[in-house]
């Protein structure tokens, strides 16, 4: 009897791994492949050669882009060298990647930048907010933008609990912001057994200096985020759902559900066109390929453009997809004045005319 019960309970936790690996595989689109559509006028950028994971472009054309993120389970081609940030002018004819130098005091040895946002203060402050990683911990950095000289002076570091796996982050004020913690567990082996599990305990937090709040929860893998160009509506992509999620934007900061878009990819970094509001993202078709680093099967890129998710149905265009052969594992897409930059977690970046 004893022996039988062994055998059963073997085979029970058998089958749930099983079955829990096919879901995992599902998560990650392990299976999937994708036709190339391609644009006509493009050229990868010269000087971002570790990544470009996320982009935010001023209104008047000024691009930030953050480079260099050690991101746990995906092989970096830089792992010794600290994570930077790149300026472009979008409005030359010929824009090209600038670093930006950052100011004395702040720890450049183990910059490990990873979303970031901008916002304008009334002034024409420029603020410039990165998620950090140093050491795999995760805290924001607060710059100011020197314009003059192209560089960031470092305000200060923000800590929270709340703040525990920060991916990105968008900007509500000069010292506030909303974040998406991508998982609940901060060391990798934990990491990734909530991934293997499908358990939704992601989360987005609320922070300004006199409250933080978790305001959304229950996401397999909260991601991307960004705000609508009227400021009532956020955004937040669920990478491991395939999907985009539409949240209310109250007074007290609390964030309701409207909707949600089912898409076919794993939605990373979401960009707004502040002219029409369309959402731009950088996506991953298969996210298997961006783990295993395999250089004959190489992690695919895909961008996608939504317009009009409030509507009832929203319209949503494949503007490119790479097999890897230029442009390894998209993880953002932003435009300005029929410019487009495509960003990657750990390769390089592309610059397109539309």
């Amino acid at each position: 009897m004893g022996k039988l019960l062994a055998v059963a309970l073997v085979g029970i936790a058998a089958a749930l791994a099983a079955e829990r690996l096919l879901a995992f595989r599902n998560r990650l689109n392990a299976s999937r492949e994708i036709a190339p559509v391609s644009l006509p006028n493009c050229r990868l950028i010269k000087g971002i050669e570790a990544g470009s994971e996320d982009i935010d472009i001023l209104p008047n054309g000024l691009a930030f882009i953050s480079s260099g993120l050690k991101y746990p389970g995906i092989k970096s081609p830089a792992p010794d060298k600290p994570g930077e940030l790149f300026l472009m002018d979008l409005n030359e004819d010929n824009p090209r990647a600038v670093e930006l130098r950052i100011s004395r005091g702040f720890d450049l040895a183990s910059f490990n930048p990873h979303g970031i946002s901008t916002y304008v203060d009334r002034d024409d402050t420029v603020y410039l907010f990165v998620v950090n990683h140093p050491h795999q911990k995760s805290t924001v950095e607060l710059f100011k933008f020197v314009e003059d000289d192209n560089s960031l002076l470092h305000l200060k570091t923000i800590r929270h609990d709340l703040l525990t796996s920060v991916n990105d982050i968008v900007a509500m004020g000069p010292d506030s912001f909303y974040a998406t913690n991508d998982h609940y567990f901060s060391d990798f082996i934990l990491m990734f057994l909530e991934m293997f599990l499908g358990l939704t305990w992601s989360n987005v937090v609320y922070y300004s200096p006199k409250e933080v709040k978790e305001v959304a929860a229950g996401f397999y893998s909260a991601n991307g985020i960004n705000i609508s160009p009227d400021r009532k509506y956020i955004y937040v992509a669920d990478v491991l759902d395939h999907n985009v999620h539409v949240m209310e934007k109250h007074a007290n900061w609390n964030l309701t559900h409207v909707k949600t878009l089912q898409l076919d990819t794993l939605v990373d970094n979401l960009s707004i066109d502040p002219h029409t509001g369309d959402i731009w993202t950088g996506c991953h078709p298969n996210g298997m390929k961006l783990f295993y680093n395999d250089p004959k099967n190489l992690p695919a890129s895909e961008v996608l453009c939504i317009q009009n998710i409030l509507s009832e149905e929203p319209v949503v265009t494949r503007v490119y997809a790479d097999n890897g052969s230029v442009l390894q594992g998209s993880s953002v897409a932003s435009v300005y004045k029929g410019k487009l930059l495509v960003g990657t977690v750990v390769h390089r970046a592309l610059y397109c005319e539309l």
